[in-house]
């Protein structure tokens, strides 16, 4: 890594986020593209196809040499723009086929607004204030599929060299990624021999230094039903009587998790902790005593599941939970009168270890749900959802020496690594299709940057950072 190449990769990354990618990101931020998981009519409303033709556009402006873009719709399904820009001349000692296709991988749909953003912000109004975009999708992850395309630009324009690079921007991540197998089988020929996939749909703890994600969990959703009555009853009449739905719903998920822990009981959802992972955790605790339990809005008073940084690491990527995310059958309290309800539906998320196997832990938990029922109250699961989780392969020599010098001459502090307590459902994918290949999964997000909540942000100088860290590890992973 040159010197003077390093001065000609920042230098032309900084002009193009100042000129060119800001201002069409602000406009990016402009279109409330939802995920289809949260707009249902998005082929008639049409604003997936306005983020695709919107990112297209400033694509087709850079000019990129031999470049092709193109929009991919199978029928019924969400569509995906596809970038493939050929090596650069010399990549590698036989020509550019042996270094096989980098995939660089993003997302161009939404999370839903989401009420409460502050005074002067909005979802779908791009305001820089203090070096930080605000807006809904610009880290998450609005910004990816610049960010790629300007490090190609500007490897080129240091003279350096990339393999041939294919970006692959979805619309249908945040809904889960439904439509990504059908496409992986239809671009399978198209994307060739995939040997280095580019994630930039994550981050890391702090805005500091480059931070890997090297484990993803996998997730199961259900919607569990309990009911107990064919129409809702006066509670002093039944109550002693009928069972409380809720309270069937409670003995329930004791059979899944320990109230009082938060332990998951089912050994369907449990896997065995690798030891990589576990140094991995204790490294990145110790970059920031405590950063983790002050990562989020803790109410006054309140405080994290344990005073111990490495077993809270470890509970956010390598061990199951289970959260409530949504309930029906319940009036607002206002409104609530003295009612034995017929019934009770909570939606119910439960993310796995990376490892596990999530159409085994979804059986498990049918299982634990629909089996000797108290009182034989009727039980109805919908809204079955499953989604295996990833864990990186061992890093490739090339890509550990590559870290080491992002780290010491763009960052100037140590990459550290992470394993995410979310689900990028195309990792997995991927992590299955391609074992031979090494993956980068990184990117621009902290842990206030608010993504699916009010006032998400991007930090600039970050996003910017990790651009042209990407910039020079295409770079060694055409050289090496």
């Amino acid at each position: 890594m040159a010197v003077v190449e390093q001065q000609t990769v920042r230098e032309t990354i900084l002009s193009r986020w100042a000129n060119d990618v800001l201002p069409s990101l602000s406009g990016l931020v402009q279109i409330p593209a939802l995920s289809p998981a949260f707009d249902p009519d998005w082929a008639q409303t049409g604003q997936l196809k306005a983020a695709i033709d919107h990112v297209r556009a400033w694509i087709d402006a850079r000019a990129l040499p031999g470049a092709t873009i193109e929009v991919v719709q199978l029928e019924g399904r969400t569509p995906v723009l596809l970038i493939d820009v050929p090596a650069t001349p010399g990549t590698g000692d036989t020509g550019a086929e042996d270094k096989g296709t980098v995939l660089l991988y993003g997302h161009l749909d939404k999370q839903p607004p989401v009420g409460g953003w502050s005074e002067g912000l909005g979802p779908w109004t791009p305001v820089v204030r203090d070096g930080r975009l605000y807006g809904r999708g610009s880290a998450d992850d609005g910004y990816a599929g610049y960010a790629a395309t300007t490090a190609l630009e500007a490897i080129r324009a240091a003279g350096g060299r990339h393999a041939r690079a294919v970006v692959l921007l979805e619309t249908g991540e945040e809904s889960g990624s439904p439509d990504l197998p059908a496409y992986l089988e239809h671009l399978t020929e198209k994307l060739g021999s995939v040997s280095f996939v580019v994630c930039l749909d994550s981050g890391g703890n702090d805005y500091e230094r480059m931070w890997l994600t090297t484990s993803l969990r996998g997730m199961v959703q259900v919607h569990l039903t309990v009911r107990v009555l064919d129409s809702a009853q006066h509670s002093g009449l039944a109550s002693g009587v009928v069972p409380s739905s809720f309270r069937i719903l409670r003995t329930l998920l004791d059979r899944i998790e320990n109230s009082e822990t938060g332990e998951i009981t089912l050994a369907e959802l449990n896997v065995e902790i690798p030891e990589n992972r576990r140094v991995e955790a204790q490294a990145t605790a110790d970059v920031a005593p405590g950063a983790i339990r002050t990562a989020f809005p803790l109410v006054e008073g309140s405080r994290s599941v344990s005073d111990d940084d490495l077993q809270l690491l470890l509970n956010n990527s390598w061990r199951p939970t289970l959260s409530v995310i949504g309930a029906t059958g319940f009036p607002e309290p206002a409104n609530a009168g003295n009612v034995l309800r017929d019934s009770s539906t909570l939606a119910l998320s439960f993310r796995l270890p990376p490892t596990a196997d999530s159409a085994t832990a979804l059986a498990a938990i049918e299982t634990a749900l629909t089996t000797d029922v108290p009182y034989g109250a009727k039980v109805e699961l919908a809204g079955l959802e499953r989604a295996d989780g990833w864990n990186a392969p061992v890093t490739a020599p090339w890509l550990a020496g590559a870290l080491e010098k992002v780290s010491e001459h763009v960052f100037g502090a140590p990459w550290r690594s992470v394993g995410l307590g979310g689900s990028i459902p195309f990792m997995g994918l991927l992590g299955e299709k391609y074992p031979e290949a090494q993956f980068l999964v990184t990117g621009a997000l902290g842990p206030d940057s608010n993504a699916h909540v009010p006032d998400e942000w991007l930090h600039l100088e970050h996003a910017q950072r990790v651009t042209e860290a990407v910039a020079h590890i295409l770079h060694a992973h055409a050289r090496g």
